[in-house]
């Protein structure tokens, strides 16, 4: 009987609250504009190379966009929902 209970009682709860998928939301634009950022710089001939594949925005600033957003999705699944 308790189990039956239970489970009724936890059929209309969410797991995260509101302020869990606002940080969620913002973690992963920050992963995607990551990515965005990252992509490009390839040429179309085989023979041509293009130096634009070693520049600061590739190198340096995408890779650190996806850690801090994949940073952030760790914070929005450990931060407790119920605290003020």
């Amino acid at each position: 009987m308790g189990e039956k209970k239970r489970r009724e009682e936890a059929k209309g709860q969410f797991l995260f609250g509101k302020k869990n998928y606002k940080f969620m939301l913002i973690g992963l634009a920050f992963i995607a504009v990551g990515f965005i950022l990252m992509s490009g710089g390839g040429s179309d001939d085989p023979n041509v190379f293009n130096p634009d594949i070693f520049s600061f925005r590739r190198i340096r600033l995408a890779p650190t966009l996806v850690l801090i957003g994949f940073a952030i999705e760790v914070y929005a699944i450990l931060v407790n929902p119920d605290k003020n």
